[in-house]
């Protein structure tokens, strides 16, 4: 509330900080007529969260062998994870199952089709990380 009531303004839902070439004051309103001379941009935003997942859907492992001889309950497990009694440890980064999604993902030279001053919209060719409706950073 202090940062709203230092800048004069009504409390937002979100709130950001940018570092700008030219002199902006605190409050600012900042437009996309920003981007009205680029031509690409980049795109950061939180991706859709999978919770926890096994190794086939979240590294694309094939599994362990066929369906059949013998194969009875470890069509969609990892394997091997590691050696025996030297080095008696699994490394560190071994791909396992685990928590997929919901990461910060930067999407680099998105093609900017066209910017609509009076609406406040800026037309973007390719894909933004995350869920209908959630906030995403432009960059130039």
């Amino acid at each position: 509330m202090g940062i709203f009531k230092k800048a004069g303004t009504t409390p937002k839902a979100h709130l950001a900080e940018f570092k700008f070439d030219e002199e902006h004051n605190l409050g600012d309103t900042i437009t996309v007529e920003l981007f009205n001379d680029t031509e690409f941009v980049d795109v950061v935003g939180t991706s859709k969260g999978k919770g926890f997942q096994g190794v086939v859907k979240r590294h694309g492992f094939g599994g362990v062998g066929q369906s059949t001889h013998g194969q009875d309950d470890r069509l969609r497990k990892p394997g091997s994870i590691g050696a025996c009694s030297y080095p008696a440890k699994v490394f560190k980064g071994m791909r396992m199952g685990g928590q997929m999604g919901g990461d910060r993902v930067t999407t680099q030279n998105l093609r900017v089709l066209k910017v609509i001053p009076e609406h406040n919209l800026i037309l973007v060719k390719g894909s933004c990380a995350g869920c209908n409706g959630s906030t995403v950073l432009i960059e130039k």
